[in-house]
């Protein structure tokens, strides 16, 4: 299976309200290894950073002011994403920002060229309910080296999320759960593999065992004695057990 972990940064939050992607990160997986064929975008995005997102990732508009915008872009994006699983870490906003930028080229969204997409957030607040699930959290608790990661920057980011991805997703040939799409992006699926979870043995107690055994005392007299399994003896010869 072919994979790209995705991440992008951008002008603000809202791509509703006018901000745009001004870099796009991607890093490839096949068969769950690195392949080393990635793809990496700074963007023009024809405005200025808000003052916040600038403390995030520290790209100024006299850096972006000679990259290309999507435009000149989009085709060689849309070409290396086509048809691979997408891995995003809270997907509904890089996705959102991506169709709001193909939107504005009259370009159909992002689901109609890609496999499907995943949201790692999302995994992760299922796999360590009431924790911190930030990529930053995620590198420390399961053992990724984020050292170099003093500002946010989309390939770097996609390369620790891919890392943290295999992480959370170890013993892959274990039965997985997909979730529903969620409302805020259709397409978006939840993973979560079951071997990451421990579950308890709970033996009954002797008064739970005792009251099994009244009823299946009260089921066999109401059935005339005709219940399977005191009337019946396994292959063995042993005594059936209830």
């Amino acid at each position: 299976m072919r994979q790209i972990v995705l991440d992008t940064e951008t002008t603000g939050l809202s791509a509703e309200n006018g901000d745009r992607i001004i870099e796009i990160g991607c890093v490839e997986l096949v068969a769950r290894k690195l392949t080393g064929n990635n793809k990496h975008f700074y963007l023009n995005p024809e405005r200025e950073s808000h003052e916040d997102a600038l403390k995030v990732h520290g790209i100024t508009s006299e850096f972006l002011k000679d990259k290309p915008k999507f435009e000149a872009v989009h085709e060689e994006l849309l070409g290396y994403l086509s048809g691979a699983e997408i891995i995003i870490h809270n997907a509904a906003f890089d996705v959102g920002f991506l169709n709001k930028e193909l939107e504005l080229l009259g370009k159909p969204k992002l689901a109609r060229f890609v496999g499907n997409v995943i949201d790692t957030f999302a995994m992760a607040k299922e796999m360590f309910p009431g924790k911190r699930n930030s990529l930053d959290a995620l590198c420390d608790r399961l053992e990724v080296d984020n050292s170099g990661r003093t500002l946010h920057g989309a390939l770097l980011d996609a390369e620790l999320l891919a890392d943290v991805y295999i992480n959370m997703t170890r013993g892959q040939e274990a039965l997985l759960i997909d979730a529903a799409p969620t409302e805020a992006v259709a397409g978006i699926q939840t993973r979560v593999d079951l071997r990451q979870f421990t579950l308890p043995v709970l033996l009954a107690s002797e008064q739970e065992s005792a009251a099994h055994e009244e009823v299946l005392a009260q089921l066999d007299k109401a059935s005339g004695g005709k219940t399977l399994w005191r009337i019946t003896t396994r292959e063995d010869g042993s005594a059936p057990v209830a």
